[in-house]
Order: C-alpha cells, then sequence, then structure tokens
C-alpha cells in the first residue's frame, strides 16, 4: 500500500535526522490517506508531522499533535491517544507550561492504564516525576519516579534488550538522587549513585558515567564533604569535552563553579561561572543564564549591580516568552474546538436538511401509498359490489322463476284437470255411444252418429283453444330482468288507485348489461316508485327506458301528481339515495319539478 510505504520512508528518515524528506513524505501519506478516508493512516502522518517540528517550531509541533489525537479518540485506539498526550506534554514541559504539562500526563496515562507498552509507561511517569519536581511537588514526584523504576523491572522480566534497560535506570536513579538533594537528604543521594559507578558503565557509556560521576560530586558539595569533589567535577567534564558534548559541558562548569565557590576560590569560580555564561548563551539555555548570573552576583561583586540587572532582564523576558507561549497553546486548544464546533454545526444542519428531506419523501411515499391503497380499496368495492349486485339480480331472478314455475305449474294442474275432467269423459261417453249406435243402421241412429261426430268436433275445437292458451302462457319461459321490471311496475297497480306503465326499447338487450347497473337500475325504480306512491298523488305515472347513441342507457320516471318546487324543498332520503347510486356508476340525475305540474326524474348511465 504507497500510504503505509511513504509512513515507513518519513519514519526512516526521521531516525535519520532528515526531518525535511521525513516531513515530505508523512505530508504525502496524509493526503492519500484523506482520500481513502483512511482514519487510522491520517492519524499516523499527522503524528509523524508533528515529530518533525518538535524541535524547531513547538507550536506546530503541539497542532498537529492535537489533531492526531482527536483523530485517536475517535477510532478508540487508547495506546496512541496515551501517546499524543505524551508528546504534547513533552513540547509543555521544554516551553516551561509544568502546570498544563501536568494535565496532559494525568491525561495519557489515563489511556494507558491498561496498556502493556512499558516503555511509554515509562516515559509518561519520568516526565511526570520531572514536571512535578518543577512544581516544587518532590514527594509526588518521588513517587513517580519510583513508579518508572518499576516499569523498568517488568521490561527486564519482558527480556527487553539488557543494555536499553540499562540506559533508562541510570536516568531514572540520577532523577530520584536530585529529589533527595532537593528534600536535603544528601547522604541517600550519595548511597544510591555510587554503584552506579562501574568500570563497565565508564568503558561502554562514558557520557552516563560522567554524568552519575558529576551528580554524586554534587551531592557530596552540598553534604559538605569536599573529599575528592574537585576532581570528580573535572574528571567528568573532561570526559564529555573529550565527547563534544556541549550542553553537559555547561553543567559541569556551573557544578564547578559554584564548588569553588564554596572553596571560598572566587577566581577560578568566576573564571568557570563566565565560561558556563557564554555557552549557556551559545546554546539559547535561558535557564542556566540565569543560574550562572546569580552564581555570579555572588562571586563578582564589583559586577553585582551588573549581573543582576541582567538577571532580571532575562527573568522578565522569559516570563513574557513563558506567558505568550502558555496563551498561544490555549489558543490552539481553542481554535482547534471552535473548528470543530463550526464544522459540527454545519453538520448537524446538514443532517437536519437529510432528516426534513427524508420525511418530506416519507410523507410523499405515505401519500402515495395511501392514494393508492385507497384507489385499489374503490377498485374491490365496486367488484365486491359488482359481485353483490350480481347475487342480488340472481336472487330476483330466482324468485321471479319460482314464482313462474308456480304458475306454469298451477297452470298444468289446472290443464290436467280439464283434460280429465272434460275432454277425456267426453271422449270416452261419444266413444261408447258411437260403439252402440254402429250395430244400428237405421235412421236414427245414423242421425245420432252425426251428433256425436259434431260433438267430436267441438272436443277437438276445446283441446285446441287448451293448446291455445299453452302457448300464451310460454312467454313465462324467456323469463329476464325485463320482466323483472315489467313485474315490479305492474304490481304497483295491484296496490295502488295510480295506473302505472312501462315502456322500453324492444332493441334493447339486458344480457348486454353488467349487472351493477341492473341492480341500482331496478333499485332506482323501486324507490321512485315508493316516493310517488307516498307523496305524489298521482293519477298516471310512466317508466320508460330508452337506449341513446347505443352506449347510452335513460330512465325516465314521469308522474303527473302535486309536484314540489325544488328550490325550496329539501331533498328527502329517496331522492338522495337515487342521486348516491347514480354518482356511484359515474351517472347523470336530474329532477324537474313543479307545484301543481307533476314530477321528472331523469337517470343516464353510459354502459
Amino acid at each position: 500500500m504507497v500510504r503505509n510505504l511513504y509512513l515507513k520512508t518519513g519514519e526512516e528518515y526521521y531516525y535519520l535526522n532528515n526531518l525535511k524528506k521525513s516531513h515530505s513524505s508523512s505530508l504525502n501519506a496524509l493526503k492519500l490517506s484523506r482520500e481513502e478516508n483512511d482514519s487510522s493512516r491520517i492519524a499516523k502522518s499527522l503524528y509523524f508531522i508533528g515529530d518533525c517540528y518538535e524541535n524547531s517550531q513547538k507550536d506546530s509541533a503541539y497542532f498537529y499533535y492535537l489533531q492526531a489525537q482527536k483523530i485517536y479518540l475517535k477510532i478508540h485506539d487508547y495506546n496512541k491517544l496515551g501517546q499524543m498526550h505524551f508528546n504534547k506534554a513533552y513540547v509543555l514541559f521544554y516551553d516551561g507550561n509544568f502546570v498544563e504539562c501536568e494535565v496532559e500526563l494525568t491525561k495519557g496515562l489515563s489511556y494507558l492504564k491498561n496498556s502493556d507498552n512499558l516503555k511509554l509507561l515509562y516515559s509518561c511517569n519520568t516526565l511526570m516525576g520531572n514536571c512535578l519536581e518543577k512544581l516544587f511537588m518532590y514527594d509526588q514526584a518521588l513517587k513517580y519516579h519510583q513508579l518508572a523504576l518499576l516499569n523498568l523491572k517488568m521490561m527486564k522480566k519482558s527480556n527487553i534488550d539488557s543494555d536499553e534497560v540499562n540506559n533508562f535506570n541510570i536516568p531514572s536513579v540520577i532523577n530520584i538522587c536530585n529529589l533527595y538533594d532537593l528534600k536535603g537528604d544528601h547522604a541517600k543521594a550519595i548511597n544510591e549513585l555510587r554503584p552506579l559507578l562501574t568500570k563497565n558503565l565508564r568503558k561502554n557509556w562514558p557520557r552516563l558515567y560522567a554524568i552519575v560521576l558529576a551528580n554524586m560530586a554534587y551531592s557530596k558539595m552540598l553534604n559538605k564533604d569536599y573529599k575528592n569533589v574537585e576532581s570528580m567535577f573535572l574528571e567528568s567534564l573532561k570526559i564529555v569535552d573529550s565527547l563534544g558534548y556541549t550542553s553537559d559541558v555547561m553543567y559541569k562548569k556551573i557544578n564547578l563553579g559554584e564548588f569553588y565557590l564554596t572553596q571560598n576560590d572566587s577566581l577560578r569560580s568566576l573564571k568557570t561561572l563566565k565560561e558556563a555564561y557564554n555557552l549557556s548563551i551559545e546554546l539559547k539555555n535561558s535557564k542556566e543564564t540565569l543560574n550562572t548570573l546569580k552564581l555570579l552576583t555572588r562571586v563578582d561583586a564589583k559586577k553585582r549591580l551588573f549581573y543582576a540587572n541582567q538577571y532580571i532582564a532575562i527573568s522578565d523576558s522569559i516570563s513574557s516568552v513563558q506567558s505568550r507561549t502558555n496563551n498561544k497553546y490555549a489558543r490552539i486548544e481553542y481554535e482547534t474546538v471552535k473548528v470543530e464546533d463550526e464544522n459540527k454545526v454545519l453538520t448537524k444542519k446538514n443532517f437536519y436538511i437529510l432528516i426534513i428531506s427524508f420525511g418530506v419523501f416519507l410523507i410523499l411515499s405515505a401519500i402515495s401509498v395511501a392514494i393508492y391503497l385507497k384507489y385499489k380499496n374503490k377498485e374491490l368495492r365496486f367488484v365486491k359490489q359488482q359481485q353483490s349486485d350480481s347475487d342480488e339480480i340472481y336472487q330476483l331472478l330466482s324468485e321471479q322463476q319460482n314464482k313462474i314455475n308456480a304458475a306454469k305449474e298451477e297452470e298444468k294442474n289446472k290443464i290436467a284437470r280439464e283434460l280429465h275432467d272434460g275432454v277425456m269423459n267426453k271422449v270416452y261417453g261419444i266413444r261408447m255411444n258411437l260403439g252402440f249406435f254402429n250395430s244400428k243402421s237405421d235412421e236414427k241412429a245414423v242421425e245420432k252418429r252425426k251428433q256425436y261426430i259434431f260433438e267430436l268436433q267441438n272436443i277437438e275445437n276445446e283441446i285446441r283453444s287448451i293448446s291455445h292458451d299453452l302457448n300464451q302462457d310460454s312467454f313465462l319461459a324467456s323469463s329476464d330482468f325485463n320482466t323483472l321490471l315489467s313485474n315490479l311496475i305492474k304490481s304497483q297497480n295491484d296496490i295502488s288507485k295510480t295506473h302505472f306503465n312501462y315502456f322500453v326499447d324492444e332493441k334493447f338487450e339486458w344480457e348486454k348489461v353488467e349487472n351493477i347497473y341492473k341492480i341500482n337500475f331496478y333499485r332506482i325504480i323501486q324507490e321512485a316508485l315508493l316516493n310517488i306512491q307516498k307523496y305524489a298523488q298521482a293519477s298516471k305515472v310512466d317508466v320508460k327506458i330508452e337506449l341513446i347513441d347505443k352506449e347510452v342507457l335513460q330512465l325516465s320516471i314521469i308522474d303527473d301528481g302535486v309536484g314540489f318546487d325544488i328550490h325550496t324543498v329539501k331533498r328527502g332520503i329517496g331522492l338522495s339515495n337515487i342521486k348516491e347510486r347514480t354518482n356511484s356508476l359515474k351517472g347523470q340525475f336530474e329532477v324537474n319539478s313543479k307545484v301543481g305540474a307533476g314530477t321528472e326524474i331523469i337517470v343516464t348511465f353510459t354502459i
């Protein structure tokens, strides 16, 4: 993966102290990681960029560590989150912001409480001890340095390189001994340092040996045990000078100048401290510049005022710089939070827009579904209504057929009776008489046979009459919806003084009309006839069904009753039902009426 290659390259350049190329590789990795939205590598790239600025632009380093920290928090990488808090604390410590340094280390250690990264835990505990020392909290500082030693013991058990552990162990012991000196327990510091001065240390790690030797000499000096102290300082100075560690040379000269001051050797003390002062200026180490100026005010009585003024000026300058530095890091935190808050507001607005859009989409979808379901329900109700109407038509026709069947059965019985009681008896009587008279040939017998033959003609006419009656009633066999309507209308004549007439287009075929139209026609006529019976006081009613333009069926119900004013009289349930039935089939309903001039109801359907 290209992103990993850039990160690996940046790391190698960093260890080779080629910070420019390390920075360039890390920037490329950051760009590619953002394109792929790779949070883990975005954070790592920011971390590496911060390292490139650590010694040159501490505020930039702090900014990039802060950015990486926020991403590690989001992806719950607590080891790296602890590392970022440590890196920020390191920057703050070397800028003299010890209070904020303590805060960052506390946060870092809280994230690392379950970590197995012993090196990082050691570094955090050591830096916390040094930070608390600067805040004059010596007992708490001692506690964290002892925790750092416990971390080293665990590292040794974990088979970590013993040389590396030794390199960590000696600075930790030195830190603890410095605290003993600050607390006035110089003898304890000497006892802790003495076992470290071995030939192996002198041979393999001469710089560490020089540091231990100088610290032991300083503890002895503070303990007022001046034996061999000068030689120890000089030996340690010689070692670091030969190795080229200028900062170590500065520290050793300061210690040696202070020693000469305790021995009242003003000349050598002044000479040594001036050399240390010049080195501190060269190294831009303001803290040790102040320390040497403070010592010079005690040594050089003639220039004491000069050194004191220098001390005050530099001290004020340092305080001003530290104040600005403290504000600078607070501003970085604030501006970062401000940008994040603005992004959150923007994200929140976008989220609300998305939610509203989604809500509108859901509402429109719900409306569309509701309209569709309403249409489907209407269609389903129509189908059910059509089925119901078909069943009702079938029931009405069945009832009508049952009546017709009963009439036919009664007619058959009547014919059977007439044939049995009339025709058959007569035929039997004539047959018997003709048999009797066939044996005779007189004139009287011939006359009688003529009478009986005439009687046979009467029987023939009677049978023809019965047959004719039978053919007249046979129309019932073709009973249909038209018959049903005809019977409905004609039945009104039996229960009312009003005369009802039924007219229908002979060319019209009811078989081609859907049942839903049939049942509504039937109910409309039924409802209209009931209204006429109740209110019209009519003497004549005409019911007409006409086919117009082959597709339009028109029903007209006209009476000559009392009529009513359609503008003032409120329509009753009957007319409302007729209108509702008409509208359900998308038909047209019209009522024309005047007081004293009868009423006309016209219903039109497109079929």
